[in-house]
């Protein structure tokens, strides 16, 4: 026996008779002494054996090209069905699009808890095979990492969630609640085939209380881990467009009412402005976290943010330094698309921009559309949706429910002497249709060494994760599901 497991007996013992209890009592208190800290305590993994399964699996999803568009996701779920199945897990396609294919497994628990649902997108964007300096499509291994389109987003947690259900089969877990995984199609950009099917028409199959999927990661300086980034929220892209109208006329006339004046004078007012910042329960306490494990320079300003007379500057220093911290204050506005005219000669009567904008979970959109016609203050260029809305809005995910206190849990035992933030993701997932409907739902992610930072992240060229840190990533989505769902 453990030194630590006979120290807790002892301690269970003494307790016990100092309180005069009955020798029944007793026993159940030195039972309870002798069950391990963590639940993974209980279930002895072979890590060596498991990594290089990891990651023949992870390589051969890489090397599926799942492009979206057109997706052809159907390839990469047929071949996680023969895995599964090959070990006895049942699972299925379901398509709106034959070609498009989700798939779903589950494994039975004994009900005493609601299911929980593990995810991972099957689709990935497309490259520029030109600025790539290895095949997108082959999973190269070069100097630690593994190379290849979907490396970061998001065939690392596809994979880690295919590794979770083989584990949990294998070993013969004890579940108290049912584990589901789902690989879902279409995330990137096109999930009317993919979360939004599933949603609206197979619910039932994927209902839960907690959904884990991409969005977080694990941030290392030097090759030391300093915290766990578990997303709670994300924001909401609602993408308006500028259409600015004037008279069309003859080049060699300059006109005053010119359309593209109008829409470049209009744009040019989001280089010095963007919505107010705005803090919410998971943003203020991610930089109250934050602020404990850096240097004091940094801590200063992640502890002062809120201070009317300090948030300036320290506002114009993330903008200038750490652009992903100035992006969660704020709904965000970026023109990325101009477009107007159609010949060099010809002064146009219309001229359009597309603005990217990311924004708060409880943004009011029509507010917003009156702030930035205030801000342009031009009657002659209109502020309109530029899509219908592909993700909706929803509350925060709560950091006091069991599923966010394992991962505090799991992040201490694997990680010590770091951290784990709650945060908001500036991007958007398929989480956000779950989060909708009452689930629990968190973003994690791979180690992110800041030596790497912006090198081979998603949808980058050269996109890439280091082969530890996706070992690393199963280990700690097993460890982070089996504190919540085996059975006691």
């Amino acid at each position: 026996m453990g030194t630590s497991r006979c120290r807790g007996l002892k301690k269970a013992r003494a307790a016990c008779w100092a309180r005069g209890s009955g020798m029944q009592a007793c026993v159940v208190l030195m039972a309870a002494a002798l069950v391990p800290a963590f639940a993974a305590d209980r279930y002895s993994v072979d890590w060596g054996k498991v990594n290089r399964e990891t990651l023949e699996h992870y390589t051969h999803l890489l090397r599926i090209d799942t492009t979206n568009p057109p997706g052809n996701e159907t390839k990469a779920a047929e071949y996680i069905k023969l895995v599964l199945e090959r070990e006895g897990i049942p699972a299925a396609l379901v398509a709106l699009d034959p070609a498009r294919a989700n798939l779903v497994a589950r494994l039975k628990g004994n009900g005493s808890k609601k299911p929980i649902l593990v995810m991972g997108h099957l689709d990935t964007v497309g490259v520029q095979r030109e600025k790539w300096s290895v095949d997108p499509f082959a999973a190269i291994r070069k100097d630690g990492f593994i190379y290849g389109r979907g490396a970061q987003d998001d065939k690392d947690n596809l994979t880690a969630s295919l590794m979770l259900m083989l584990l949990l089969k294998r070993m013969n877990v004890a579940l108290s609640r049912d584990v589901i995984f789902l690989a879902e199609a279409g995330e990137e950009g096109t999930s009317q085939v993919g979360m939004d099917f599933m949603v609206e028409q197979h619910w039932n199959e994927v209902a839960c209380e907690y959904a884990l999927s991409e969005g977080g990661y694990v941030s290392a300086r030097n090759g030391k881990v300093r915290f766990v980034e578990i997303t709670t929220t994300e924001k909401v892209p609602r993408a308006l467009r500028l259409v600015a109208h004037g008279s069309a006329g003859h080049g060699s006339r300059p006109r005053p009412d010119n359309a593209i004046i109008r829409l470049a004078a209009a744009v040019a007012k989001f280089a010095s402005w963007q919505p107010p910042m705005r803090l919410n329960d998971t943003t203020r306490a991610y930089f109250e976290r934050l602020a404990t494990i850096s240097p004091s320079e940094e801590a200063w300003r992640y502890s002062h943010i809120t201070e009317r007379d300090k948030a300036p500057e320290i506002e114009r220093y993330f903008a200038e330094h750490e652009l992903g911290h100035f992006s969660i204050l704020r709904t965000t506005i970026s023109p990325t698309v101009i477009k107007g005219g159609f010949r060099s000669n010809v002064i146009p009567s219309e001229a359009e921009a597309y603005l990217d904008v990311r924004a708060l979970p409880d943004e009011d959109i029509e507010r917003l559309r009156e702030q930035i016609r205030h801000v342009i203050a031009d009657s002659n260029v209109d502020v309109l949706p530029a899509a219908r809305a592909m993700r909706p809005s929803s509350s925060p995910s709560r950091i006091d429910t069991e599923m966010f206190q394992a991962f505090e849990r799991v992040q201490k035992q694997m990680f010590p002497g770091a951290i784990t933030l709650p945060s908001m993701l500036t991007g958007a997932t398929d989480m956000a249709q779950v989060r909708a409907r009452g689930v629990q739902a968190y973003g994690y992610g791979p180690i992110v060494d800041d030596n790497d930072s912006g090198l081979g992240g998603a949808h980058t060229d050269d996109e890439r994760l280091a082969e530890t840190s996706m070992e690393k990533l199963v280990e700690f989505l097993w460890r982070s599901v089996l504190e919540t769902a085996a059975a006691k």
